[in-house]
């Protein structure tokens, strides 16, 4: 029975599962960014988030607990020298999972897992969206008919123009109208 076994095993048993966790996350502190299966990515983003977040404070604790965690010293150091400086303000969701399609050889679901912080085309795009103010759509077009409208007007010399009268046209009742027969 699998009561209450929740997360992915992956396919492996207990030590090789941790192995490859201990190095995908060593590679994801790395390179910022990798590729790999979509079950992958999920498992690694449990296994990763917990140890960013224990990087925002150095200590000696802290640093031991992710190494036990990550078993390579280079990346503890990356870890807490630069990537918990870009994550501090962060409250959380440090990973992001960007789905890339499926893998030719046995069609998996595959996807890039990478930093959230790291990502400049994104960053970019977040700094433009939020200096292009939107407006209610009808206060912008209240604005534009009344601007066009109102120049013209200001604009033109004052003419007295005549109008024509309306003409009226006659009116037809039942009466009138020829009945055929």
């Amino acid at each position: 029975m699998r009561h209450n076994k929740k997360f992915n095993h992956l396919g492996r048993q207990t030590a090789h599962r941790k192995a490859m966790l201990s190095n995908m996350a060593s590679s994801l502190i790395q390179h910022k960014r990798i590729a790999t299966t979509l079950a992958k990515a999920k498992a690694l983003q449990v296994y990763v988030e917990p140890l960013l977040t224990k990087s925002k404070e150095d200590t000696t604790h802290s640093r031991r607990t992710v190494f036990s965690h990550l078993q390579n010293k280079e990346m503890v150091t990356e870890l807490f020298q630069n990537v918990a400086v870009k994550i501090a303000n962060r409250p959380g969701g440090y990973t992001r999972i960007l789905r890339t399609g499926f893998r030719l050889g046995d069609n998996a679901e595959m996807c890039i897992i990478e930093l959230v912080d790291y990502n400049e085309n994104m960053l970019k795009e977040k700094a433009v969206k939020k200096a292009a103010r939107t407006r209610r759509a009808g206060t912008a077009k209240k604005a534009e008919t009344v601007a066009p409208a109102a120049a013209p007007v200001a604009a033109a010399p004052a003419v007295a123009v005549e109008e024509p009268a309306e003409v009226e046209a006659p009116v037809v009742t039942e009466e009138e109208t020829p009945v055929a027969e």
